[in-house]
């Protein structure tokens, strides 16, 4: 394996924020053409196989965001490969309106594994959200007198969601008298994520949402579950829901259900399976090439060992992130399974980041001061063992560039 080349002389802070890679001119590409979104590193990258990604000039990096946690699999993993290869030979995507078997096989299994009555597929997770919203509201219509007030749980939803006409209510995450004040007649579910992944990777209390459930049976209203992130093996079981004995009506699926494949669903249990014909369209919803994948990755996660195989790695990476967490002076750690948050003592993790990117590591800061890892759920000790390493080294690189920055200015 040809490993990132690690002597380098060490950088500025102001280098390691600016992120001073420049693409091989081999290449001969620009990025002028292509709307802005996000800032993205300058390396281009051409190829990858499990935890790992190599750049244009065969520079190798360790992943340890995987497209933030949808390569559940890790990069091109031989059964998606072949799964996807198969299906693009006989049938791509016949049209939204007839059948497939992908779509057919997927459903079905998803509703046996999940223990759903009903399975909808779609492109993404946003999608899926809104989807879960338009259900509720729905729902609303036909057993609450047409309510269609969502109380939502942290932050996310006003922006993760759109084109809907709920009313979304927002409260803050673990705070169960919040949600108790909220809640009225109007009220048709109460709708959030086990684990708040872009806040920060901040788990829900098992008290809390235990409360939540007792609170929507008490009051005969909805609980939405966003398992975008959580889901397909995440947190070491099929859904975070299973690992806090709670049972929500209608959970969303993000597109690690893919493999890193467009593809994410929307499970609906008992009478909240109230959609009928021609209330929900899209042209490459459930689709043959994404099912197929999609059967692919659950086929994967299902397997015997898997799921205990994602907890002892998460175990393994959690002990390890602590100890480094500890050496470091750095904050709480916080996740499950292989979805992991480690907040820093102070607003560095962008410069982490790119410092952890000079070394050959692939990190995302989700906060101003928290890094996440969200690893392929296939990654092995060694790998979370080569991340460590990298990961010192990145810390390091900051905490003498932020010591030179400083007597700079006592200068």
């Amino acid at each position: 394996m040809n490993l990132f080349n690690l002597r380098r002389n060490p950088p500025s802070l102001d280098d390691i924020v600016a992120d001073t890679f420049q693409p091989s001119h081999r290449d001969n590409l620009s990025s002028e053409c292509l709307m802005p979104s996000v800032e993205r590193p300058k390396q281009i990258f051409v190829r990858g196989q499990g935890s790992w990604l190599w750049d244009s000039d065969d520079r190798a990096y360790l992943d340890f965001t995987q497209g933030g946690g949808v390569n559940s699999l890790g990069h091109s993993p031989s059964i998606l490969v072949q799964a996807i290869s198969q299906q693009a030979q006989s049938l791509i995507n016949p049209g939204f309106a007839v059948h497939n078997h992908s779509m057919l096989n997927l459903a079905g299994r998803l509703c046996t594994a999940t223990g759903s009555d009903q399975a909808y597929l779609l492109n993404s997770g946003r999608e899926a959200c809104d989807a879960a919203i338009k259900l509720a509201c729905k729902w609303g219509q036909r057993y609450r007198g047409g309510a269609s007030r969502i109380i939502v749980a942290g932050n996310g939803y006003t922006d993760r969601s759109f084109g809907t006409m709920a009313d979304l209510h927002q409260v803050p995450f673990n705070d169960l008298a919040a949600m108790h004040a909220a809640v009225d007649a109007r009220t048709v579910a109460i709708m959030l994520e086990p684990i708040q992944n872009e806040a920060g990777v901040i788990p829900a209390a098992e008290h809390y949402l235990k409360g939540v459930e007792r609170l929507c049976r008490e009051l005969g209203i909805l609980l939405i579950l966003d398992e975008g992130q959580t889901g397909i093996g995440r947190c070491g079981t099929l859904l975070a829901e299973q690992s806090y004995g709670v049972r929500a009506d209608i959970v969303v699926l993000g597109e690690g259900l893919g493999g890193g494949v467009p593809l994410a669903a929307l499970l609906a249990r008992g009478k909240a399976c109230c959609f009928e014909i021609g209330e929900l369209s899209g042209t490459h919803h459930g689709n043959a090439l994404m099912t197929a994948a999609g059967l692919a990755v659950l086929d994967s996660v299902r397997d015997k060992g898997f799921l205990e195989y994602v907890r002892e790695t998460g175990q393994h990476l959690r002990e390890g992130l602590g100890r480094l967490a500890h050496r470091y002076g750095h904050g709480e750690l916080r996740g499950q399974g292989l979805l992991w948050g480690l907040t820093l003592s102070d607003d560095s993790a962008d410069a982490v980041v790119s410092a952890a990117r000079y070394e050959g590591l692939l990190l995302n800061a989700p906060q101003p001061d928290c890094l996440r890892f969200t690893p392929a759920l296939t990654v092995s000790n060694a790998n979370i063992d080569e991340m460590l390493l990298r990961l010192t080294r990145a810390f390091s690189r900051v905490r003498t560039a932020q010591l030179r920055c400083r007597k700079g200015i006592a200068v």
